[in-house]
């Protein structure tokens, strides 16, 4: 089981809330938490948090490392994955094993270079409204559980009060704004696969890899390249009309 850190949890929590809050400070101190998030849960290899950025797209916030950022990105690009799901469906996201877990198919493709096998993501809520979610990744497989839920949410509760402190009061409209993108993206992205299909002669999967490689050796997002694959088609489209 695991030890809940308590007496070192209360005084941080503390001491975030006598801070004079803006972005900035906000911001640090989603960092420390998500610090303490990865000292404090066994087997952690990063952590982070997903919330709104300004124009109300998803964008990660406090990550302690790149490996956070960079599967962080590949699920705001894809629009999907454990953290928009736990997000979403305003509860908690357990994955064992990435490389067997068939919920984020795209997601475990794009991420399967990176040293990730299990995701704990809880969302943050703040009187009702998902303003994101907390999240822990491991290089291990079965990582997290039951307990591991639970240290998280004594994150969770801290980290949403100070993000909602500076979320402005158009959120629910920006989150369904925010959650909409994620849909055109998938959407993008399922019609540029049925394109590289169709001109290849290959299944789903390997369309979907053949793209992702696009992106990779390109440098770019695997929306761009998606819009790109289906501009030929679709200006065929029209000229036929």
């Amino acid at each position: 089981m695991v030890e809940l850190p308590l007496d070192e949890l209360s005084t941080m929590f503390a001491q975030m809330n006598s801070m004079l809050l803006d972005d900035k400070t906000v911001d640090n101190a989603v960092i420390l938490l998500s610090e303490a998030a990865k000292a404090a849960i066994p087997r952690a290899l990063g952590a982070g948090a997903t919330v709104l950025d300004p124009a109300g797209r998803p964008m990660s916030t406090g990550s302690t490392d790149a490996t956070v950022r960079e599967a962080d990105t590949q699920q705001y690009t894809l629009g999907e994955g454990p953290c928009l799901s736990a997000w979403a469906a305003n509860e908690p996201m357990l994955v064992d094993d990435v490389t067997d877990d068939e919920r984020w198919p795209h997601w475990a493709s794009a991420i399967a270079h990176l040293p990730i096998r299990s995701v704990l993501s809880v969302p943050l809520v703040h009187d009702d409204t998902a303003l994101g979610a907390i999240k822990v990744y491991s290089s291990s497989a079965g990582a997290f559980d039951k307990d591991t839920i639970r240290l998280l949410g004594l994150f969770e509760g801290p980290a949403s009060a100070l993000l909602a402190h500076v979320q402005s009061t158009d959120l629910p409209a920006r989150l369904s704004e925010s959650l909409q993108s994620a849909l055109t993206t998938r959407d993008t992205i399922n019609v540029a696969k049925g394109v590289l299909m169709a001109e290849h002669a290959v299944d789903t999967d390997a369309a979907m890899t053949r793209l992702i490689g696009l992106a990779r050796s390109n440098g770019r997002s695997l929306l761009s390249c998606a819009e790109d694959v289906i501009a030929p088609a679709q200006g065929g489209a029209e000229g036929d009309r």
